[in-house]
C-alpha cells in the first residue's frame, strides 16, 4: 500500500522545519514546496520519505510542479515583514495556491492563521483573514487553525520576550503591554496541525487554538523574568506612539524594523480564543505559558533548537535567493585574502563551524559589537540574531549579521553574505585547501560611497582579519 502524499508549504520556515519529521513519523510521504532549492537541506534520515519541489506561490507557473496525486496540504506561508505591500502579495499567493489545488483531487487543506476575532484588525491580521477567505473558496475540504502568540525555542515571540526581559531590569513600555492574549506552546501548535488532518469533524470550519492561560503582554514578561529568576519592573506610559513603540521594540530586541512595526500594530488587538472546542475534538490539553517556557529552555540548554524565525530571510529585511549570491564576484570588487597553515584540520573546521553567536568572532569581538551597534542605528539587523545552533550550520541560516550561502563541513568551506547595512555587497569565505585555511573577504562597492567605505575600514580589516585567521588556525 502506497503512502499518502502531503504537500507542505513553508517547509523552510519556523513551523515547517519542525513539522516535517512529525508528518514522516505519521507514515506520510511529504512533498516540500520551497522557493529556493539551494537553501533547503533534507536531513539524511528523512530523504526517502521526502520529495522537494520548487514552489513560488507568486509565480503561478511553478505550481505546475505540484503532483496530481497529493492527498492533503498544509498552507504555512506568511510574509508579514518582507515588504510594505505584503497584504497584496499574500492574497496573490492564496489565489494561485487555491487555483492550482482546484485542478487536482485534494481531500483536505489546513491553513495556520492568526486569531482574528476583533473588528479593528491590524493590517497583518486583516491579511491573514483575507487569505483564509480566499483559500476557503476551494473545492477541497478546508480547515483554518488560528493561533496567537507562539512560544517555543527560536520563535519570534519567545526571542523578543527573551531579549526584553534579559536586557532590561527597568522597562518604560507602551500601553499596549496591557493588551490581553492567549499564548500557545509550539508543541501544542504542532499537535493541532498533526491531529486535525483528515478529521471530518473539522472539515470546512475554523478554530482558535491557544494555551491554558490568558495573560497581558506585561504579565508574560514578568512571568518570563520569574522563570529566569530575574526581578523586573515594568512601567507603562500612554504617550508612546506606534512609531516610537516600533523603534523601542527594534532597538531593544533582535527583530527588524518592518517586523517590529507589524507586531506593534497587532499587539494593540486582543487575541483570545473564542472558538476553542478543537482541544476536546482532538483530545489535546494545551500547556500553560510557564510550561511552554520551561520546554523552550530545555531545548536551548541542550542546544536542540530545531528552527528559528531568525533564519527566515525576512529577519534580515531581504528577499533573496541563495543562487544569486553563491558565486562570489571578482570584477569590480575589493578583496582581503589571507592564508595560514593550520595545526589541526578538524579543530580548525570545528572553530569555523562555531563562529558567531555566543562564541563570537575569535578576535577583537569588541570591534564586531561596535559594528553591530552602528548597523542597528542605521536600520540593520545588528549582532543580536546570533545563531540557531552552536555548532551546526546549513545554507540559509543566519549568523549575527551574516547569511549562510554555502556550508559543507566535509569540504571545509563556509560562505557568508552580509545582511548589514552597506553601500555595496559583502561576502566572507573560509576554505580549507592544501593544508592551509584561506580566508577571503570580498566587497562589491555601490558607487563612490562604497569605495570610500572600503578604504575607511581597511585599517580595521588588517587588524581584525589577521587576528581572526590566527585564532582559527591555532
Amino acid at each position: 500500500m502506497s503512502k499518502k502524499k502531503i504537500l507542505l508549504t513553508g517547509a523552510t520556515g519556523y513551523i515547517g522545519k519542525r513539522f516535517l519529521p512529525i508528518l514522516i513519523q505519521k507514515g506520510f510521504h511529504v512533498i516540500c514546496g520551497v522557493r529556493d532549492l539551494d537553501r533547503f537541506v533534507v536531513p539524511e534520515e528523512l530523504e526517502q520519505d521526502v520529495t522537494v519541489i520548487k514552489l513560488d506561490l507568486l509565480d503561478a507557473t511553478t505550481l505546475n510542479s505540484i503532483p496530481e496525486d497529493i492527498d492533503g496540504a498544509y498552507y504555512l506561508i506568511h510574509s508579514m515583514s518582507t515588504s510594505s505591500n505584503y497584504k497584496e502579495l499574500e492574497l496573490k499567493c492564496a489565489i494561485n495556491f487555491r487555483t492550482a489545488l482546484d485542478k487536482i483531487k485534494v481531500k483536505h487543506v489546513i491553513y495556520l492563521s492568526g486569531i482574528v476575532n476583533d473588528k479593528n484588525l491590524s493590517k497583518h491580521l486583516s491579511s491573514r483573514k483575507d487569505v483564509e477567505n480566499e483559500l476557503a473558496k476551494g473545492t477541497y475540504n478546508f480547515t483554518t487553525l488560528r493561533a496567537g502568540i507562539i512560544i517555543g525555542s527560536g520563535s519570534a515571540s519567545f526571542e523578543i520576550i527573551r531579549d526584553i526581559v534579559e536586557k532590561l531590569p527597568l522597562m518604560i513600555t507602551p500601553k499596549w503591554l496591557n493588551t490581553k492574549c492567549q499564548p500557545i506552546g509550539i508543541t501544542d501548535v504542532l499537535s493541532f496541525l498533526e491531529k486535525a488532518l483528515f478529521r471530518e469533524e473539522v472539515f470546512n470550519k475554523s478554530f482558535d487554538i491557544g494555551g491554558a492561560d490568558i495573560l497581558t503582554y506585561k504579565e508574560m514578561l514578568l512571568q518570563f523574568g520569574k522563570a529566569r529568576n530575574l526581578k523586573r519592573t515594568i512601567i507603562t506610559i500612554p504617550v508612546m506612539t506606534p512609531k516610537l513603540s516600533s523603534y523601542w521594540l527594534y532597538f531593544v530586541t533582535s527583530t527588524s524594523y518592518k517586523l517590529a512595526t507589524a507586531l506593534v500594530s497587532s499587539m494593540k488587538v486582543e487575541v483570545i480564543c473564542k472558538n476553542n472546542d478543537l482541544s476536546e475534538i482532538l483530545g489535546i490539553t494545551p500547556l500553560s505559558y510557564r510550561e511552554s517556557l520551561d520546554k523552550a529552555f530545555v531545548k536551548i540548554k541542550s542546544n536542540q533548537i530545531a528552527s528559528s524565525w531568525k533564519d527566515a530571510f525576512s529577519s534580515g529585511g531581504m528577499d533573496m535567493k541563495i543562487a544569486q549570491y553563491i558565486k562570489v564576484p571578482k570584477f569590480g570588487c575589493f578583496t582581503d585574502a589571507r592564508t595560514r597553515k593550520y595545526n589541526n584540520k578538524q579543530d580548525c573546521i570545528e572553530k569555523i563551524w562555531s563562529i558567531g553567536g555566543t562564541t563570537g568572532w575569535y578576535y577583537a569581538n569588541w570591534l564586531w559589537r561596535i559594528r553591530g551597534y552602528i548597523d542597528k542605528l542605521f536600520g540593520g539587523v545588528g549582532l543580536r540574531r546570533g545563531r540557531t545552533n552552536e555548532n551546526a550550520v546549513i545554507a540559509g541560516d543566519s549568523i549575527d549579521f551574516w547569511r549562510v550561502l554555502y556550508a559543507n563541513k566535509k569540504e571545509g568551506r563556509l560562505l557568508l553574505f552580509a545582511e548589514m547595512k552597506l553601500p555595496g555587497e559583502a561576502w566572507l569565505e573560509f576554505k580549507i585547501k592544501d593544508e592551509v585555511l584561506i580566508q577571503t573577504a570580498t566587497f562589491r562597492p555601490l558607487g563612490l560611497s562604497g569605495r570610500l567605505y572600503w578604504y575607511s575600514v581597511l585599517p580595521f580589516h588588517g587588524f581584525i582579519f589577521k587576528g581572526m585567521l590566527k585564532q582559527l588556525t591555532k
